[in-house]
C-alpha cells in the first residue's frame, strides 16, 4: 500500500542575486505577484493538494518568510478596530497551525539538493513533496494535485516536466524517456543541465517534485554535481531501478518567476485573471503597445 504525501518540504534558501537591490533585505520568496508572494502561492498549492506538514528550508535574512506565516497581532488587531473583516480574514489565512509546520536552516550554499537534505529528519521515512516557489504555476486543478493523483495510480518518484526548446537543455534536469502516453512519462535515466547535442529528450523538470524516502537516503552521500553543488536530479537519477520513475505533463501555465521576464509576465497573467483588476490592465497594456 502506498503511503499518501503528508509532508512538503519548500526550499527556500537562496540569496535571489537576480533581483538585487530588491532582494537586499527581502527574500526572493517574499517578492509579490499582484498582491501575494511567491511563497503563499507554493504553500496555499500544496495545501490545496492535501498536505498536512509544512517544512521550510531557510536560510541567514529569510525571517520574513516565517513572520508571514505568523501571526501579526498589532496589524490584526488594528484591521479588527476599523471594521476591515475582509482584510482581517484574508491576512489570518496565512497563518499556519501550531505543528504543522517547522523550520531548518540550509547554513551553506551547496546546491538544492542539499536543501532538500537538510528537512531529513522532518521529512523521515515517508514519501514527501518539494516545491520551489520560483516556478509559480497557474492551473485550475493545483499542479502538485495532479501529480499526487498520478502518484497514487503508479506509485514512485513523480516530476512535473514540460518540453522546451532543445537550446534550453542546458537549464534544466532532462528526462532519458522510455514510454510517453503524451501525459505521463515513464524514465529510465536522468541528466542535469546537458548541453543540446548531449541531451536524451527535451521534457525538462521543473520546480514540482513527489519523491520517495531513498532519495534522501541519496542525498546523505553529498555526492556533488553539475556546478559543484549536490544536485536533486542526481539523487533521483541513482534511485531509478529501485523507484519507478515518471514525469507528468501538467495542465496548467508555468511561469519561471526566478527571472525578471517571467516574474513581469506572472504579474500581468495573474492581474488579468482578476476580475477587479483586468480591466485597468487591459487599459495598462494598451497603453504601452
Amino acid at each position: 500500500m502506498k503511503k499518501p504525501i503528508r509532508k512538503a518540504v519548500f526550499p527556500v534558501g537562496g540569496l535571489g542575486t537576480r533581483f538585487l537591490p530588491a532582494t537586499k533585505s527581502m527574500p526572493k520568496e517574499m517578492l509579490p505577484v499582484v498582491d501575494k508572494p511567491l511563497i503563499q502561492y507554493a504553500l496555499e498549492e500544496a495545501k490545496a493538494a492535501g498536505i498536512e506538514e509544512f517544512i521550510f528550508v531557510t536560510g541567514r535574512g529569510k525571517t520574513a518568510i516565517e513572520d508571514h506565516f505568523d501571526h501579526s497581532m498589532e496589524l490584526e488587531r488594528s484591521l479588527s478596530d476599523r471594521g476591515k473583516t475582509d482584510m482581517l480574514e484574508e491576512v489570518q489565512r496565512t497563518i499556519l497551525k501550531p505543528g504543522n509546520v517547522a523550520y531548518t536552516r540550509q547554513q551553506e550554499p551547496l546546491g538544492l539538493g542539499h536543501a532538500v537534505w537538510c528537512a531529513r529528519h522532518f521529512v523521515g521515512d515517508e514519501p514527501f513533496a518539494v516545491l520551489l516557489a520560483d516556478d509559480l504555476v497557474q492551473a485550475h486543478e493545483p499542479c502538485l494535485a495532479q501529480m499526487i493523483e498520478v502518484y497514487n495510480e503508479r506509485g514512485g518518484n513523480v516530476v512535473a516536466v514540460m518540453d522546451v526548446p532543445r537550446e534550453q537543455t542546458q537549464k534544466y534536469g532532462i528526462l532519458k524517456v522510455v514510454e510517453d502516453d503524451g501525459r505521463v512519462a515513464r524514465a529510465d535515466g536522468l541528466v542535469e543541465k546537458p548541453k543540446p547535442a548531449d541531451a536524451p529528450s527535451t521534457l525538462s523538470i521543473i520546480g514540482r517534485y513527489v519523491l520517495q524516502p531513498e532519495v534522501m537516503r541519496e542525498l546523505g552521500s553529498h555526492t556533488k554535481g553539475a556546478g559543484g553543488e549536490i544536485q536533486l536530479t542526481d539523487a533521483m537519477a541513482r534511485t531509478i531501478g529501485e523507484v519507478p520513475f515518471y514525469g507528468l505533463r501538467f495542465e496548467g501555465r508555468r511561469f519561471d518567476c526566478g527571472s525578471k521576464e517571467g516574474f513581469l509576465e506572472a504579474n500581468v497573467a495573474y492581474a488579468l485573471d482578476r476580475a477587479d483588476l483586468a480591466p485597468a490592465m487591459k487599459d495598462i497594456i494598451a497603453r504601452y503597445s
